[in-house]
Parts: C-alpha cells; sequence; structure tokens
C-alpha cells in the first residue's frame, strides 16, 4: 500500500459540530431518485435497533418529487433542500457540519442496507480504534460481489496493468489485481487504501484529529467532548473541488494521511443499485469521472511520478 504523501490540500472548512452525542449520523445525497430514496430509508428504519441514530437527506435540486416525499413519509429525517445541484462532497458537507453522531455513515440513496448492517459496522469501529473509516461487502442487484467495495489507490503499475489488459486476465494475481483487489478473498476482513462512497462508515473525530494527536489526548478527546480548536491535524471534509466522484478516494488518502487506517470488513452487507442518478452509458458520467480521476491524479501524484505515468494513469482509470 503506497503512503499517502505530503501535499497541499485545499477542502471545505471546517466549523465546530454540535457535541457528539449519538452513535451515527447516517447522510444521503439524493437527486431524482425518489423511489430508490425512500427504499433506503425504509431500510435504514428496519436496521436501526437500539443505535442512537439521526438521518440527514441532502436533496440536490430533484424535479421528481423527492422533497415532499421525505417530508411527507419521513418527518424524523433532517432535510437539507438545495435550490441547486452542488454536488456530491459539497452536500455530504453540508450535513456533516450539523452532524452529531460519534460516527457518519455516507451512503448513496440507491442501496439497501441489511438488518445488521448499522450496528455491525459500528462494533466494528468500536473494536478498532485505530480505523478512520471502514467500508463493508457492496453487492450488485444480481447479488454478485462488486469489485469496488476495496480497491488500492491508483499508481502507474496499475495503471500499466489495466491499460494492457493484464488485470482483467490475472485477477487473482497479487501484482496484477492490485486496483481492486481482486486478489483478496472477498470473505477476509483487510486494511485497504479506499473504500467506496456508496457505504462508508468514517469516524467523526478522524475529521479534527490526527491519529497521533486523538491517542496522546487520550480521554481529553472523548466522543462527547466539543472537538479541538483548531482541529489538529485530521482529515478535514470533502474537498469540494470534486463534484461527483473520486472524492471517496480523496478522502480516504487524506483519513491515512493522517495517521488512520481504513479497513474492508464482510460481515454484512447492502446492495447497491448503481449509478441511478448517473447512468454509466452516459457522455456526462464519462466527463465526470474523468475530470474527477484527473483532478486526484494532480493533487496527489502529479509530484511522485512523472508526467508521462500520470498521463498513463489518467487514462487507466476509465
Amino acid at each position: 500500500m503506497p503512503s499517502p504523501a505530503p501535499g497541499t490540500y485545499r477542502t471545505a472548512a471546517l466549523a465546530p459540530p454540535p457535541p457528539t452525542l449519538l452513535d451515527l449520523s447516517v447522510i444521503i445525497v439524493n437527486y431524482n431518485v425518489r423511489e430508490f430514496l425512500e427504499q433506503a430509508l425504509r431500510s435504514l428504519e428496519r436496521a436501526r435497533g437500539t443505535l442512537a441514530m439521526e438521518i440527514f437527506v441532502v436533496d440536490n435540486n430533484s424535479v421528481d418529487g423527492s422533497v415532499e416525499r421525505v417530508r411527507e413519509a419521513f418527518p424524523d429525517v433532517h432535510l437539507i433542500a438545495n435550490r441547486e445541484n452542488v454536488g456530491f462532497g459539497r452536500a455530504n458537507n453540508q450535513a456533516i457540519r450539523q452532524a452529531r453522531g460519534r460516527y457518519l455513515l455516507i451512503l448513496n440513496p440507491d442501496t439497501i442496507v441489511q438488518e445488521d448492517t448499522l450496528h455491525t459496522l459500528v462494533r466494528f469501529m468500536d473494536e478498532h480504534p485505530d480505523a478512520g473509516a471502514v467500508g463493508c461487502k457492496i453487492l450488485n442487484p444480481d447479488g454478485s460481489f462488486a469489485p469496488e467495495s476495496r480497491r488500492a489507490f491508483p499508481t502507474p503499475a496499475t495503471a500499466f496493468y489495466r491499460i494492457t489488459g493484464l488485470s482483467r486476465l490475472f485477477p487473482r494475481s497479487p501484482v496484477f489485481g492490485r486496483y481492486n483487489l481482486t486478489y483478496l478473498p472477498i470473505d477476509q476482513v483487510a486494511e485497504v487504501d479506499a473504500l467506496s462512497g456508496s457505504c462508508m462508515l468514517v469516524r467523526q473525530a478522524a475529521l479534527w484529529w490526527s491519529r497521533e494527536a486523538w491517542e496522546a489526548a487520550g480521554p481529553a478527546a472523548g466522543s462527547s467532548d466539543p472537538p479541538p480548536d483548531p482541529p489538529m491535524n485530521g482529515a478535514g471534509l470533502f474537498d469540494e473541488d470534486f463534484f461527483m466522484y473520486g472524492e471517496d478516494l480523496d478522502w480516504c488518502y487524506r483519513i491515512q494521511r493522517a495517521g488512520w487506517k481504513v479497513y474492508y470488513t464482510p460481515e454484512t452487507q447492502i446492495i447497491h443499485y448503481k449509478g441511478e442518478s448517473t447512468k454509466k452509458g452516459e457522455l456526462r458520467y464519462v466527463r465526470l469521472f474523468y475530470g474527477a480521476m484527473l483532478l486526484f491524479t494532480e493533487k496527489h501524484l502529479e509530484n511522485r511520478y512523472s508526467r508521462l505515468m500520470a498521463w498513463a494513469l489518467r487514462g487507466s482509470i476509465l
């Protein structure tokens, strides 16, 4: 796993949230997927159990009645109705600034969580104090495993393997199957580079504190205390320069740069219907995704690798 390199990061400013009194804050950014959103919220209701939990829906100016449906059917949900589509990262940040949970669950609206998902992920984080984030097994609608459940950071080597098709020919190889970690058993807990933003649980303290500062503070860094002012070298919020796609990769990079670990656990799973808000065959999707990967490579990798390899890397991600 490559170590995150020092660099300059332009992320949204942190503003002290209310004291963290809850176990979990679930944050869903929605855009024109009302029926999927309702299904996701119903699954969260079934999975709540004994958790002290709040749910945020940030709607990016949907025109399909999503806002009205949330107000009508889910009055306990914290609804933020934007008058324009502000993008995935910025919309998440709107809710994160208000969140009171020890943990933040970033969840796509076109997902269904299992009844044990929330408790399993919270328990995992409680049992792994070195964890800044954890993701679970993501299944496609047909029940197959989604390889984006866990990933490595892109490198010139993974770029070459994808361009040449070696990653597809030898998915079980620790060398050629590096990007989606296809050589790892899907039923094995693993420390990974990056998770999918469709479902990732993040320790709120990791946004404020580096792991070293958190451990040094001891009881003073308890989850019910106000966060440090100024922040103690934590990962920060989503980078709002990423409009859509790539922000999860960037966030995982910065979480690890702050000294925290990122884990994948197969102990629970979700179903992800994938890209209902932006169909992957559309030119708009290609432009957004390609632009996000360009931004990531320029932000984190340009100084580490030659321009030629950075170009190859950019071309390989699509």
